[in-house]
């Protein structure tokens, strides 16, 4: 074991030198080009994967996850640290924008072009159930740093040596690489996390957790004298329909599936499948209950007791039956979608940990009814065979979900181009993704100059589009 100690809760005064460190180091850090932001990302990348071995092991110690998970996640924090160094090299996330001069239009059009900037210094809390890729290097802070934002995170105390040891690599990579030492902050403790969300000098929020967690910060933040953005990805129930016709070709198929999917970490995944529509008499119901397996302890213990809570909440709703439980947590329940809807402020409440809750459907048009009860969610899984006409439900899911899958599982997001890692309340209290390369737009803000000289636009800006970016000028997309 390493021998490092966690570190001590900072105080509302270290906080507040933090970021007024950050808000000077945005002086630097919004000016600098893109190139050489995109090659900070890149020596984070190199380094942590330097230190890999090091660092997965001391997550592993922390939160039981295992090496093979903890690996796969490690090299996901890496790739998108990657990522958004390429989304730098392309330059569409500007969105750089121009109108020349039109007297004749109506009203006429001065010169006018518009471009993203960066927000200012962004407080990232870091998550419970990613120690890397939602955490001290994990999304939020890539896309900051993208864009040229300075971060302070907040370490979850479920990592604490995790984060801090991850924490030193990334300081000394941006330093080595030549940003202002304070791009990069670390702070500890609930008092320095409300100390974040109360400072002057932060100009957003990102929050990974629980709605509670989630609602207290907005609510939070919108009491500032100056609200600023708050980015929170909290909780899901990701709905999954099986069609009684996929249930009859491939239920022992779907069984084996959900069942990996929603055990998958110990059900500590926001995209855990947590309510599944199956047809009366199903394959999948017959199948489930012997495929639940022994898990390691949950992540932290107020994890595990809230787990447990959720679990007796549900299971304690008149007409709820328990299909199978095992000892160290998996449980599977059942219920009809009359007494689904009868209850929904109860059954449609996330249980963050492994339980899923089957829903037994009797038509079509009580899944109809169903679905249109159904609050936001991340994600939304269609399991259909070919030839079914599935054009109204995908309707559906698409107004309540912020991805939808035709197959497979949720507990699996891509970070790509067009990924979208968000929906509707209580998932998400934004339009924005916490995942892909559009993530970076959360901390940027749209400015627009009005017959500005020529030497004083922003190179994204000036007529011979000297980084080569694409740009939209007239109307008309000019991809260089």
């Amino acid at each position: 074991m390493t021998a490092l100690t966690p570190a001590a809760d900072s105080t509302t005064d270290e906080v507040d030198r933090a970021v007024r460190a950050a808000a000077e180091a945005f002086e630097t850090t919004s000016r600098t080009d893109e190139s050489i932001r995109a090659s900070w990302l890149r020596t984070i990348a190199d380094r942590l994967d330097a230190r890999a071995d090091k660092l997965i092991e001391i997550a592993d110690e922390e939160t039981a996850l295992g090496l093979p998970r903890l690996t796969g996640e490690f090299a996901r924090t890496t790739a998108q640290l990657r990522l958004f160094a390429r989304v730098l090299d392309e330059g569409s996330y500007l969105e750089a924008t121009i109108d020349h001069p039109n007297p004749d239009a109506t009203p006429p059009i001065p010169d006018l072009r518009r471009v993203l900037r960066p927000i200012g210094p962004v407080a990232v809390f870091a998550a419970s159930n990613f120690p890397f890729a939602f955490s001290v290097a994990g999304g939020d802070t890539a896309s900051a740093l993208a864009v040229g934002c300075p971060v302070i995170v907040k370490a979850h105390p479920g990592h604490p040596l995790t984060s801090k040891a991850t924490a030193s690599v990334v300081t000394d990579a941006l330093v080595d690489a030549g940003a202002p030492a304070s791009a990069f902050a670390l702070v500890s403790g609930f008092d320095a996390g409300l100390a974040l969300v109360d400072h002057s000098g932060v100009r957003a929020v990102a929050f990974t957790g629980s709605v509670p967690g989630g609602r207290a910060l907005l609510d939070r933040v919108t009491a500032r004298p100056d609200p600023i953005p708050f980015y929170g990805e909290l909780g899901a129930v990701n709905p999954v329909i099986i069609t009684p016709a996929s249930d009859a070709a491939r239920g022992d198929e779907h069984a084996a599936g959900l069942a990996a999917s929603f055990q998958l970490g110990v059900g500590q995944f926001c995209t855990k499948p947590g309510l599944v529509f199956v047809p009366l008499g199903s394959t999948v119901e017959r199948h489930l209950p012997a495929l639940l397996r022994a898990q390691p302890r949950m992540l932290t213990s107020t994890i595990a007791e809230g787990f447990a809570r959720g679990v007796q909440r549900v299971t304690a709703v008149p007409g709820v039956e328990v299909l199978a439980s095992e000892a160290t947590g998996p449980t599977v329940a059942v219920v009809d979608a009359a007494t689904l809807l009868a209850h929904a402020d109860v059954l449609l409440e996330e249980v963050f940990g492994p339980f899923t809750l089957l829903v037994r459907v009797d038509a079509p048009e009580t899944l109809t009814t169903a679905l249109r009860s159904l609050p936001g969610a991340l994600t939304a899984t269609l399991h259909h065979e070919p030839g079914e006409n599935v054009e109204n439900l995908v309707a559906t899911m698409s107004g309540f979900a912020g991805r939808v899958l035709f197959g497979g599982w949720p507990t699996g997001v891509a970070v790509s181009w067009a990924q979208h890692h968000g929906g509707p309340w209580p998932s998400t209290n934004t339009q924005f993704t916490s995942v892909g390369a559009t993530a970076v737009r959360r901390f940027q803000r749209p400015i627009a100059f009005q017959d500005a000289p020529a030497d004083l636009l922003p190179l994204a800006l000036r007529e011979e589009n000297p980084l080569g970016i694409p740009r939209r000028v007239d109307g008309q997309l000019l991809l260089r």
